[in-house]
């Protein structure tokens, strides 16, 4: 019997696995994320720009897993701020250093801080998502991205998300990422449209590899 192959997303964080797992279940693609992975490496992010760093998650745990892997890097690009937080997104505030709240509120109060006495009009922004797919052999094989624009509030609205997205407008909604909807993020944002974007990909290297119905 043919082995199924697996799809491993770059990541363990399960929230990104639902969406991926959404978008593939229907076409019969079964993916899990590092988590569970005892042979998975802790990546340098040593890369210069979303792609590179996309590139180096996904071939490397390729080579370590034995998988194919898909990874992405994505983050916050602020015009008024010359692109930053950029690759340093997700570590835009630094070490803690005894600082008791959470990354993602130390980030997003460095970069209202930042922002102090931008007006509105200059505040423009766009999230940024770069996907990489490679063999198990650690040979790259597609590529994709996505952006999603907007502008960056003054304050915090809404719960939800992660990240900088309650400070994020998206102008379509006037609303923030942090209120929408999570069926509508999934939609719009940078990340369900770079991961859409490369699904052709995947489908066309993996989706020949499966075992035909019924088959034992």
């Amino acid at each position: 019997m043919t082995a199924v192959p697996t799809l491993v997303l770059g990541t363990t964080n399960s929230g990104k696995l639902r969406e991926l797992d959404a978008l593939l279940a229907p076409l019969g693609i079964p993916c899990r994320s590092l988590a569970g992975f005892a042979a998975a490496v802790e990546v340098d992010e040593t890369g210069d720009s979303f792609a590179a760093n996309a590139a180096l998650k996904a071939t490397q745990q390729a080579v370590a897993l034995g998988h194919w892997v898909l990874a992405e890097d994505s983050g916050l690009v602020v015009d008024a701020l010359g692109g930053a937080p950029g690759i340093h997104s997700a570590r835009f505030s630094g070490p803690a250093d005894g600082d008791p709240r959470p990354v993602d509120e130390r980030n997003n109060a460095l970069l209202l801080e930042r922002l102090a006495g931008v007006p509105a009009a200059a505040r423009s922004a766009h999230y940024a998502c770069h996907a990489t797919l490679a063999d198990p052999h650690g040979r790259i094989v597609a590529t994709s991205s996505g952006v999603c624009r907007g502008v960056i509030a003054a304050g915090p609205h809404g719960g939800g998300g992660f990240g900088y997205d309650p400070l994020f407008i998206v102008p379509e909604y006037d609303r923030t990422f942090g209120q929408l909807a999570a069926e509508v993020k999934a939609v719009i944002s940078h990340r369900a449209r770079a991961m859409r974007a490369i699904i052709p990909a995947i489908v066309r290297h993996l989706r020949p590899q499966l075992p035909p119905a019924g088959a034992r």
